[in-house]
């Protein structure tokens, strides 16, 4: 089964829990979710108002609609 979802966050959240920071994925990449690892990076370049699809190797293409 596929599923998009849409995510246009492009960096993590961060939330402080007993004075550490803890940095949740907003992008929907990282492998460690629902942690951050580093993967919003891949998203360096991205034009707004774009649909891009991110293959496993972290590869990405923009979509045409």
């Amino acid at each position: 089964m596929t599923r998009i979802v849409k995510k246009d966050a492009t960096s993590p959240l961060e939330i402080k829990v007993g004075g550490e920071s803890k940095w949740i994925c907003m992008c929907g990449l990282s492998e460690n979710q629902p942690f951050c690892d580093g993967s919003h990076k891949k998203t360096a370049g991205e034009e707004a108002g774009k649909i891009y699809f991110y293959e496993k190797d972290g590869t990405r293409r923009q979509v045409s609609i």
